[in-house]
């Protein structure tokens, strides 16, 4: 038998089981923990926030005390014990290898293999008397319910999507109301998931910048500070006006846009974005340079906006892995056109007219 290490932060005691010391962890969540959910929000040590996988005891479970079943990435593991404090449960954790339930179970590493091997090797059928586990909804397509029965006896049932219903659900008898099995995809939930997106792109987007800066700049050195510095600042705001358009307006506006690939959403938003930088410069009186430049960010930006937006398919709750795969197959290639196209055009405005 392995047990997970008593040692972690979140570890509050341990209870003996027929099988040996099993962690015993709190729903309360201190400090460490919320900065430990904010800096993965940003994608800060995001793939080393885990959980060893393992047995776990919530309160003071016993043998007929329900098991629950989740990802050993921390902040799901986090969400759940919080959702039910005040119960007694065991938690099951998978080596999901840090990924969250949905996304590794898509993946596969929240699968039947894992189940019913940490299982076995947690020793649940001696701590236990009952033979019933409860995983969430969104692990399913990584589970197959019959054959985790057959190989450990151990009988699948499907929690409520979200953590904060499982009071309600384990308190109706594991039944599920219908409002239970719908995966909405609000404003806030979009929002919350704008960072994990945002701050990768403002890491490339600054070299990005930095070079067109520099290009921009040393090219009109001769024609003084002043206006050398006004001028290469507009390929900078060009650049973080596309990642705002691709990383934080698409998901915000989603349900709104046309069309329903993320890359189409994401393109239309970047020409309404170039359209509205054409007209502050000129608003500015902002010196242009030739019809190249302008049709090099009318290209430009929609190319990083909608390749910024495709990003997010990742984070959405209504794409499939074909339908991701089949999306970049036909947008990528006119993004990465269109965004080398900008570039030429760009450096030829700068050196040529």
């Amino acid at each position: 038998m392995s047990f997970p290490d008593l040692k972690q932060p979140f570890v509050i005691g341990s209870i003996q089981t027929p099988v040996g010391i099993v962690p015993q962890v709190s729903s309360f969540l201190t400090r460490k923990d919320r900065v430990g959910s904010f800096k993965a929000r940003l994608g800060i040590n995001r793939m080393h926030y885990l959980v060893e996988p393992g047995l776990y005891a919530l309160g003071t479970p016993n043998e007929k005390s329900p098991v629950m079943v989740t990802a050993n990435y921390k902040m799901s593991f986090d969400h759940l014990r919080q959702a039910l404090t005040g119960h007694n449960v065991w938690i099951l954790v998978l080596d999901t290898k840090g990924i969250n339930v949905w996304c590794s179970a898509g993946k596969g590493t929240f699968g039947t293999e894992e189940l019913t091997r940490r299982i076995q090797s947690s020793g649940l059928a001696m701590v236990v008397t009952h033979r019933e586990i409860i995983l969430p909804q969104l692990s399913a397509p990584g589970v197959a319910a019959h054959e985790v029965k057959k190989i450990s006896g151990f009988k699948v049932i499907y929690g409520p999507i979200r953590a904060k219903d499982l009071p309600i659900f384990l308190d109706a008898g594991f039944k599920a109301t219908s409002e239970m099995r719908v995966k909405t995809f609000p404003l806030r939930e979009r929002i919350v998931l704008i960072p994990i997106e945002l701050w990768p792109a403002l890491k490339g987007g600054f070299i990005f910048s930095f070079i067109l800066f520099l290009i921009a700049f040393m090219w009109r050195w001769g024609e003084g500070w002043t206006l050398a510095l006004n001028h290469a600042l507009t390929p900078v705001m060009a650049i973080l006006i596309a990642i705002f358009s691709g990383a934080v307006l698409t998901p915000i506006l989603l349900p709104w846009l046309p069309g329903r690939a993320f890359s189409s959403k994401g393109a239309w938003v970047g020409i309404f974005s170039s359209v509205l930088f054409h007209f502050f410069r000129l608003a500015l009186r902002v010196k242009i340079t030739g019809h190249l430049e302008s049709i090099a960010w009318f290209l430009l930006i929609p190319a990083v906006s909608a390749f910024l937006a495709m990003n997010f398919t990742g984070a959405s709750t209504f794409t499939s892995l074909s339908g991701v795969k089949k999306e970049m197959r036909w947008a990528l290639p006119f993004q990465i056109g269109a965004g080398t196209i900008g570039v030429i055009l760009w450096l030829g405005s700068q050196f040529f007219l």
